[in-house]
C-alpha cells in the first residue's frame, strides 16, 4: 500500500537525516529488536530477571518511552518493566508493508516476548494500542496473563471517535500520512491541549514530545487511524485473560464515548474511572496508577 510506504519512508529520512539526540533520562538504557513489522526501540528494566511479574507497555503517542519514566520509577522494583514504540511511532521504524492492521500490530507484540524470551506478562497498552494487546490476547492467549488497558473503549465504537476528532484528509489515504507528516509538531502540540483535562499544564507532555520529533521520532497518526478503520468490523471477543480499564473522565476527545462499550467484547472487564483524569491516567495520576497495576499482576504495592 502506497500509504505504508511513504510512512516507512518518511520515517526512515528524518531519523538518518536528524542531527538532535533525544535527551538522556537516568537509569533508562534502550536496545532494538526487529520484527515482521518493522524495527522497535525499547526499554527493560531487568533483562532476563524472571522472579518478578512482567508488564509490558506501549506508549500512547505521541507520546514516547521517555514520558513514562515517572511510572517505571514507582513500579521497578516490584515488576519486571518493558516498553517500547510500536512502528511508526517514537524512534521504531515501521517496514514499507506495515499498515497498522490488527494481526501486524500483535505480531509486534509477540516478536518482542520471544525475542526478550517472556514466557508470559501483562499488557499494559492505551488507546488504539489497547486493540492490538486484546488481538494478542486472542492469537497467543498463553502469552498474556492479563490486560490492563487506558481509554480503550470496543473498536466499533471508534469510527465515530475518528470523525469527530480527525479532519476527513487525516483520514484519507496518502493525503492522511503527507499531512500529518508535515504538521506533525502541531499536531502533537494540540492533542495535548484536547486530551488533557482542561487547564492543565501540558508545557512537559509537549516538550518531550518535541524533543522526540525533533530528533527524528515518528508520529504516524494519520496511518493508525486508517489501519484501524479497516479493522473496525473484526470479532474482537473470546478474550478470557483478565482485563482491568481505566477511563478519565475529563479526557474531552472521548467526551461521547462509552467505556462500557468494551464489556461487549470483554464481558468480565473491570472499569475503572478516573473522575480527575484525561486521557493519560497512568501519566497523570501515577502513584494510583501503579497501585492498582500492582494489586492486579501480584507485585508489591509502592512503599
Amino acid at each position: 500500500m502506497l500509504s505504508s510506504i511513504i510512512d516507512s519512508t518518511l520515517a526512515r529520512t528524518a531519523k538518518f537525516f536528524s542531527s538532535r539526540k533525544m535527551p538522556v533520562v537516568a537509569n533508562m538504557s534502550f536496545r532494538t529488536v526487529t520484527t515482521p513489522v518493522g524495527t522497535v526501540r525499547l526499554y527493560d528494566s531487568a533483562p532476563n530477571d524472571r522472579s518478578k511479574p512482567c508488564v509490558v507497555f506501549v506508549p500512547d503517542g505521541p507520546n514516547v518511552i521517555e514520558h513514562h519514566a515517572a511510572v517505571f520509577s514507582l513500579l521497578t522494583p516490584h515488576v519486571r518493566v518493558v516498553c517500547f514504540d510500536m512502528p511508526g511511532f517514537g524512534f521504531s521504524l515501521p517496514r514499507a508493508t506495515y499498515g497498522h492492521s490488527l494481526n501486524q500490530g500483535a505480531a509486534a507484540v509477540i516478536a518482542v516476548l520471544d525475542a526478550l524470551s517472556i514466557a508470559k506478562t501483562w499488557l499494559a497498552f492505551s488507546c488504539g494500542n489497547g486493540f492490538y494487546a486484546m488481538r494478542t490476547a486472542q492469537l497467543a492467549p498463553d502469552r498474556v496473563a492479563g490486560l490492563f488497558l487506558t481509554q480503550t473503549p470496543a473498536l466499533r465504537v471508534m469510527a465515530p471517535w475518528t470523525q469527530r476528532i480527525l479532519p476527513r484528509a487525516l483520514r484519507t489515504p496518502v493525503l492522511g500520512q503527507i499531512l500529518v507528516w508535515l504538521t506533525r509538531k502541531k499536531l502533537s502540540h494540540g492533542w495535548y491541549q484536547v486530551a488533557l483535562p482542561r487547564g492543565a499544564d501540558a508545557s512537559s507532555y509537549q516538550t518531550t514530545a518535541n524533543n522526540a520529533l525533533t530528533a527524528g521520532g515518528s508520529f504516524c497518526l494519520a496511518s493508525i487511524t486508517q489501519g484501524l478503520a479497516r479493522e473496525i468490523d473484526t470479532p474482537m471477543s473470546g478474550i478470557g485473560a483478565p482485563c482491568t480499564l481505566l477511563w478519565g473522565e475529563k479526557d474531552h476527545s472521548h467526551k461521547h464515548t462509552d467505556p462500557a462499550s468494551l464489556l461487549n467484547d470483554i464481558p468480565h472487564a473491570e472499569i475503572i474511572r478516573f473522575a480527575d483524569c484525561g486521557h493519560f491516567s497512568d501519566l497523570e495520576q501515577p502513584a494510583r496508577y501503579c497501585e492498582l497495576l500492582l494489586a492486579r499482576v501480584g507485585g508489591t504495592k509502592p512503599a
